[in-house]
């Protein structure tokens, strides 16, 4: 008998179809629903790429101002919900109060128990929009509370990036702010069959609930090889410190054998096509706050790199210093890109339950052959 082929990580399986995203191997670029990430991350708002990954299109002027409106109404936390994460340790990482909130929200949803409810479209939709407005409040709470601050109450007059910086930082901050997070919100939002994303998929496959599959997704996202990337690259610079140290720095990292986060990508063979318009944002932030040190280190250590070992950026390298300028702390960089691939994660769902197999791959076993007790 021929021992089976074993694709470990799943690399380079192809497990379904899917009409939510793409990389064009001839440009190199991420597209979502066809259009390059890079030209809706110029031209749209966070609230119209939100709307393409669930509707396919883009929204008309009346379908985008019902859809803002929808979204607004939706923000304020519950009590219950902010009772949970309270529960949560403040010395806990925010995506464990963020993981325990979103369960929270299903919980708390009573729409659930319906009579097939947990697959309807319309309910679903309403679920996504619900998850899309609360996680903003929910994480701005959460690095306020770390901070020892009050939480602020959402704006119903303020778009999604607006609120989004103002429940965290009390104001709503100069426009080249606002931008680059809207910008780095739209490049985070979708990513194809990444392992966030595929989490959610088995979940959902089991014919779960929508709150349950971005729970697990949180999860997944957690962990350091993927969403924890953006932490990590500033918790190098903060080791490095300046300019002048990096390629020392690298050199003793890789003779230690240590994995350089915010480098490489398993999909793009040329370089993460999101990375140049994010790191146009991250240059207007430096300009915006005089921070050219921040700069000078990021190129240092991307030149270093690219010497040794031939490895380009991934959107997390210029993401991590850029949310660090506008004022996140560095464990909420996370929960951030949880707040942007929300939308990814809920148009997967959608699109598993539309045609759905469960998911259950196999394993060769490689344990002991069959033995019985001696007794």
């Amino acid at each position: 008998m021929t021992d089976p082929e074993i694709h470990r990580g799943l690399a380079g399986v192809v497990v379904d179809t899917t009409t939510i995203s793409s990389v064009n191997p001839e440009t190199n670029s991420l597209l979502y629903r066809g259009y390059p990430v890079q030209e809706l991350a110029k031209n749209c708002s966070f609230e119209e790429v939100a709307y393409l990954l669930w509707h396919g299109e883009l929204p008309s002027t009346d379908e985008l101002i019902a859809f803002e409106a929808q979204e607004r109404s939706l923000r304020v936390l519950d009590e219950r919900t902010r009772r949970a994460i309270d529960d949560v340790p403040a010395s806990a990482h925010p995506m464990d109060a963020l993981r325990t909130a979103v369960s929270e929200l299903g919980a708390l949803d009573e729409t659930l128990q319906q009579p097939g409810a947990i697959l309807d479209p319309e309910l679903n939709q309403t679920r996504a929009v619900h998850l899309l407005a609360q996680l903003p409040t929910i994480v701005a709470y959460v690095q306020r509370r770390g901070r020892g601050l009050e939480a602020v109450e959402p704006r119903d007059d303020l778009d999604y990036a607006r609120n989004f910086l103002y429940m965290t930082f009390g104001e709503v901050p100069d426009d080249v702010v606002v931008d680059a997070f809207r910008v780095s919100l739209v490049l985070y939002a979708e990513h194809s069959f990444n392992a966030s994303t595929f989490t959610a998929r088995v979940i959902a496959s089991t014919l779960s609930d929508v709150y349950s599959a971005v729970t697990g997704a949180i999860g997944a996202l957690k962990g350091p090889l993927h969403g924890g990337a953006n932490e990590a690259v500033m918790h190098a610079f903060d080791e490095i410190g300046s300019a002048d140290r990096a390629e020392p720095w690298l050199d003793e990292a890789l003779a230690a054998k240590r994995k350089i986060m915010g480098f490489g990508h398993r999909v793009y063979k040329h370089g993460d096509s999101r990375v140049p318009t994010m790191r146009a944002s991250l240059v207007d932030l430096v300009e915006h706050y005089d921070r050219q040190e921040l700069l000078d280190l990021y190129e240092a250590l991307e030149n270093a790199m690219a010497e040794r070992k031939n490895i380009k950026p991934n959107l997390d390298y210029p993401s991590g210093p850029a949310y660090s300028l506008m004022g996140f702390d560095t464990e909420t960089f996370t929960p951030l890109f949880a707040a942007a691939r929300v939308t990814g994660w809920t148009a997967h769902v959608f699109e598993q339950y539309a045609a759905n197999s469960l998911i259950r791959p196999l394993s060769q076993y490689t344990g002991p052959a069959e033995r019985h007790l001696a007794r």
